[in-house]
């Protein structure tokens, strides 16, 4: 039994949207064995141009029931049916969102007819309702309405039935099949096709451009999360309603992944990515000299009217410099702020702080090595290489880091990973660097040096 659906709404998101009308035409695939239809009250102002769209204004509605009062007959309605529309995840997530807020779970097979016509009558030169109602010869009336919509669906649907020689909507619902929350543009090929390996994918609209870049330990698996879990969100619905093509980039590891795509965000600036977007040095270390005279270092946020010595974007990137700085230049963790004072000194125990922090020294032997440790964090910005694997076994990734803004990327030969960084650098993709990328390579070779070059 199928349940043709199609709903009138303030806006296209569910969770802030409300529905003004819904119809529902019960069929066995034959002959129609039900109709429902009604406005609903939104119990919120109707959008301008959605009143000049469908005719629907806040006069009409404001006399008609609320969701709460059809609620139960629409659920009875939809209980145990396959949920048809046009569009299907966009009708489904209201009328689930509304159903959910009431009390009442809806959990229906799902079919999209664009999906469906696609595979039945190929080769059309749109599937929009109105545009294969007239390819078609499918007479239609009070378009833009939802009983007109759902009578026109609902034609279109039997037609459908007439013509599916292969069983495409058999196969659509099939347990585990994708046609069910895919964008309805989106060829459920493009999906089958992606390796479940490290890499970054594109989502492109219908003239082709790119309006996110995402990363993925695995592509395949990834992908489909954007579009499989029940979010009624805003963003979800507008991804479903404008991507029409994915394409991907292997990248052999995650860190590959994640460099990539930080760069690719920066290039592309794809209008659903925020992340890094305005990414900023948030952190840094400066100093100040305490009311003992002792010079102190600290992580502080950045701030116009502090000046850092060295930037970073998270803060525990910050922690990890001043770990190293203290050790290597024998400070005190107390005089650093990477202990409480009523802890016992981790430098005493360890014997490389001087004693600062118990007063057994003196400040202007302690500030000379603050002021080392200073010149260090200003001058040294390392140079790095990190080896990794490859997208296949006979190659390795490769990313370089280094002064003067040095950024390359690529895979290479392993035979040559014993080249000097200046033929390495050759054979790379030169990229534009950023703190958060600077900032991952420095710690991956912290925790993997086994996979790390360093170099002058």
């Amino acid at each position: 039994m199928y349940a043709i659906v199609d709903i009138e709404t303030t806006g296209g998101n569910a969770t802030s949207g409300s529905i003004t009308e819904i119809a529902i035409v019960i069929t066995d695939g034959r002959e129609i064995l039900h109709r429902f239809e009604s406005l609903v009250n939104p119990m919120q102002p109707i959008p301008l141009f959605i009143q000049n769209l469908t005719g629907i204004t806040d006069d009409m509605v404001a006399g008609a029931p609320v969701f709460n009062q059809i609620a139960e007959q629409v659920h009875e309605l939809l209980c145990d049916k396959i949920f048809i529309a046009h569009n299907v995840n966009f009708d489904y997530s209201f009328i689930a969102h509304q159903l959910s807020q009431h009390g009442y779970r809806l959990q229906s097979g799902k079919v999209c007819t664009v999906r469906l016509s696609r595979k039945v009558f190929t080769g059309l030169p749109s599937y929009s309702l109105g545009n294969l109602c007239r390819s078609l010869g499918i007479q239609v009336s009070n378009r833009h309405r939802a009983s007109g919509d759902a009578n026109a669906t609902t034609k279109l649907f039997m037609l459908l039935l007439e013509n599916d020689k292969e069983n495409h909507l058999q196969g659509m619902l099939k347990k585990g099949s994708r046609e069910s929350y895919l964008p309805m543009h989106l060829n459920t090929a493009e999906i089958e096709s992606m390796p479940n390996t490290p890499g970054i994918y594109y989502f492109h609209d219908v003239k082709g451009k790119i309006v996110y870049v995402g990363k993925a330990k695995r592509l395949q698996k990834r992908v489909i999360s954007h579009f499989s879990n029940n979010s009624v969100s805003g963003r979800k619905q507008e991804l479903l309603r404008v991507v029409t093509k994915i394409s991907y980039r292997e990248c052999g590891n995650e860190l590959m992944a994640n460099i990539y795509e930080s760069m690719e965000i920066k290039r592309l600036w794809p209008r659903f990515n925020r992340s890094q977007k305005k990414f900023e040095q948030r952190y840094g270390v400066c100093s100040f000299t305490d009311q003992r005279g002792i010079n102190r270092l600290a992580i502080v946020k950045k701030k116009k009217n502090i000046q850092v010595h060295t930037s970073f974007p998270l803060q525990i990137d910050g922690i990890r410099i001043l770990n190293r700085l203290v050790r290597e230049f024998k400070l005190c963790p107390k005089m650093c702020f990477l202990q409480e004072d009523s802890i016992e000194c981790v430098g005493l125990e360890e014997k490389f702080c001087c004693g600062i922090c118990k007063t057994i020294n003196d400040p202007r032997l302690y500030n000379k090595k603050v002021s080392k440790a200073i010149q260090h964090l200003t001058s040294s910005e390392p140079s790095i290489i990190i080896f990794g694997q490859g997208r296949n076994e006979e190659e390795y990734s490769c990313v370089m880091i280094g002064k003067k803004d040095l950024c390359a990327t690529g895979f290479i030969a392993k035979k040559t990973r014993k080249q000097p960084p200046k033929k390495l650098v050759s054979l790379l993709e030169p990229g534009i660097p950023n703190e958060y990328i600077k900032s991952m390579v420095i710690r991956h070779a912290e925790l993997y040096p086994e996979d790390a070059v360093v170099f002058t």
